[in-house]
């Protein structure tokens, strides 16, 4: 008889060493995982909130918002408001995976599974993950950071130090490169460097502002639009980058400060264009693994119904009618994407040979799954891969609002092929970041007059910005710029639908 990694709730380190043992080798031999090296760690109810509120990193520099996040979530959760995740995962090298130790050994067993096997592969093979991130560095550019504010708050005081993290905060979803460079990153590398450029710009000036004419006489001589938007890297979307290179009287901390909350958004950014693959990914692994733990008789059939109750809850997707509504569960989605695949590639019916004849009937259903997991992002694989069959299981449909048409709500796609194709490009465009996001970038600089900082908003299907909060961000913005900020909106024929001009406010003595 197969002996039980564990019984009833109790564990303690020995029993999840041997957990994390034998979900390694269902992961690995069965399911073909390629992971990082797992490190394991069990943390509080506080420990956890304190990671809420630092988004999730073990190491982080000091900022009062993530003081107030605590807060906030630490009294939701004291009321009874919220609940606390199981874990928390780290893109890191080795991969760090943080337990709760609340949690019963049931529940060390599923989330070791969903984190330390199924986030951790996805994390090492998404091609996203591999264009974006550096696993290997991460932790000590982190430590880096944190050590480099301190730094900086000793020297420049706390109060300058967090006016610079506040404005970078702000601009940090425009803080990204959306394509690839010819460079990956590499933190440990841009730890060594910080260093010495932080010596040259102190010892050099911004050759571009030497241009600027200094008079009206001069001001016939100003840089041609071509030389000028040349020499500013112009169009730039990067606005934090932008802010970095060209601002005119940032300090040179200041600007390692924008390059450090870059480069923080950065390694963000490959999660927000696959919460649905990533998610559906670790509980598929999760799920897979428990069952596969069951049938060895190493989990006893109370703890899998256990497992199955936690399981069932994540994976809940409420009607559209239930006040519980808030949109797809990116748990519910993916899963049921996964477990779909493995129903075409092994048990294919007409309609799936029509709509997916390249995996339709494989009957290798790990092969086509690793392929999906590496080589998608939500868009994409929603785009591809959601099946009439589970549109039907959802009943989903597609709703058309204009507010300039009397017509009112009708609704525009149902269940025939047309339909299904509306309804699946219509959801696929809901998870793709090119169209969710504003899309802002500079265009020009008044080198020889004002100076003031032009930037463009790209209307689509005319989502305007939000009034109040574009003022707010503008307002950070012009305060790294230190001269006036124009914003200009602007639709697909370059109408001029609104514009927004922010002064920055006055400069500190102490940072002037």
């Amino acid at each position: 008889m197969t002996e039980r990694l564990f019984e009833g709730a109790d564990w303690d380190f020995r029993t999840l060493q041997r957990i994390t043992d034998a979900c390694e080798e269902v992961a690995l031999k069965d399911l073909g995982l390629d992971v990082y090296p797992n490190q394991i760690e069990v943390i509080t109810a506080e420990q956890m909130l304190d990671a809420y509120s630092s988004v999730g990193m073990p190491l982080f520099y000091k900022h009062w918002s993530f003081g107030k996040h605590f807060a906030f979530h630490e009294a939701s959760y004291r009321k009874g408001l919220m609940g606390l995740a199981y874990e928390i995962v780290i893109n890191s090298s080795p991969c760090i995976s943080y337990l709760m130790e609340e949690n019963t050994a049931t529940m060390q067993t599923l989330v070791i599974a969903h984190a330390a096997f199924g986030h951790n592969h996805f994390f090492k093979n998404n091609y996203l993950f591999k264009q974006w991130t550096d696993a290997e560095g991460i932790l000590d550019y982190l430590d880096f950071a944190k050590n480099y504010v301190a730094t900086c708050e000793e020297r420049y005081g706390r109060i300058e130090v967090e006016r610079t993290l506040d404005a970078a905060h702000a601009l940090m979803s425009h803080g990204i490169d959306r394509y690839p460079g010819k460079k990956k990153l590499d933190l440990r590398a841009e730890e060594k460097r910080a260093g010495r450029r932080r010596q040259h710009e102190e010892e050099v000036f911004n050759d571009l502002w030497r241009t600027v004419p200094k008079g009206a006489a001069k001001s016939r001589s100003a840089l041609s639009i071509e030389r000028r938007r040349k020499l500013l890297g112009l169009p730039q979307e990067n606005l934090l980058y932008f802010l970095e290179k060209s601002a005119p009287r940032l300090a040179p901390w200041q600007r390692e400060l924008l390059r450090i909350v870059r480069h923080i958004a950065q390694y963000f950014y490959p999660q927000s264009q696959t919460k649905v693959m990533n998610e559906g990914t670790a509980t598929y692994v999760h799920y897979r693994i428990m069952t596969k733990l069951h049938e060895q008789g190493r989990i006893s059939d109370g703890n899998f119904l256990e497992f199955l109750g936690s399981h069932t809850n994540v994976v809940f997707q409420p009607e559209f009618d239930d006040p519980r509504f808030s949109g797809f569960n990116p748990y519910a989605l993916g899963f049921a994407v996964m477990q779909d695949i493995e129903r075409i590639v092994t048990r294919p019916e007409d309609e799936d040979r029509e709509w997916f004849p390249d995996i339709a009937g494989k009957n290798d259903v790990m092969g086509v799954l690793r392929d999906v997991w590496a080589n998608y992002r939500d868009e994409s694989f929603i785009g591809q891969f959601l099946s009439p069959k589970l549109m039907r299981q959802f009943r989903m449909f597609h709703l058309h609002d204009d507010p300039e048409e009397r017509a009112g709500i009708r609704v525009d796609a149902i269940h025939d092929e047309r339909g299904f194709r509306r309804v699946r490009r219509e959801l696929a465009r809901q998870h793709d970041v090119g169209f969710i996001d504003a899309n802002i970038e500079v265009v020009d600089v008044d080198l020889s007059g004002d100076r003031r900082l032009i930037l463009h908003h790209h209307v689509i299907k005319g989502s305007q910005l939000n009034e109040t909060d574009a003022k707010r961000v503008l307002q950070h913005l012009a305060d790294l710029w230190t001269y006036d900020v124009s914003l200009i909106e602007v639709d697909a024929n370059d109408k001029v639908l609104r514009e927004y001009v922010v002064s920055p406010r006055p400069i500190p003595a102490a940072v002037a």
